[in-house]
């Protein structure tokens, strides 16, 4: 650094983190709690206040309700939305490779076989057990 520069106050003479540089940040969020709220309050009191047995109904899809919601429902809907989203996750993780594939060399194309190798076997795994399989 150029010590005419710090004897002319220009840069700080010590690169600590303290308190007071965090100062911004917090009125930055502080403002935008503010906004918010203030955007919430405005709405609701200038918004329309029209309540209808119609508009107050539940809404479900385009479906209408019927019945009791509380009716015992098949796992496997949850259990193939499960694994879709462990799978699909597990596929994010081929981007930063392809990204860098040249620069990784022949120890991140073995890495990435690995990898491949255990996300099969996990497939193999659940085919294997039958969860994806429908009895209904």
């Amino acid at each position: 650094m150029d010590i005419s520069l710090l004897q002319a106050n220009i840069l700080p003479t010590d690169a600590t983190n303290n308190s007071f540089s965090y100062f911004p940040i917090g009125v930055q969020f502080l403002f935008a709690l503010g906004f918010v709220g203030m955007v919430l309050g405005v709405t609701h009191l200038l918004g329309p206040k029209r309540k209808t047995a119609e508009k107050l109904q539940n809404f479900e899809s385009g479906i209408e309700g019927v019945g009791n919601a509380r009716h015992p429902m098949a796992i496997k809907y949850f259990l193939v939305a499960i694994l879709f989203v462990l799978f699909d996750v597990e596929v994010i993780f081929f981007y930063p490779y392809a990204v860098n594939f040249r620069g990784l060399g022949w120890a991140g194309f073995s890495e990435v076989l690995l990898f491949v190798a255990l996300f099969l076997a996990g497939f193999i795994y659940i085919i294997k057990k039958g969860a994806l399989t429908w009895e209904d």
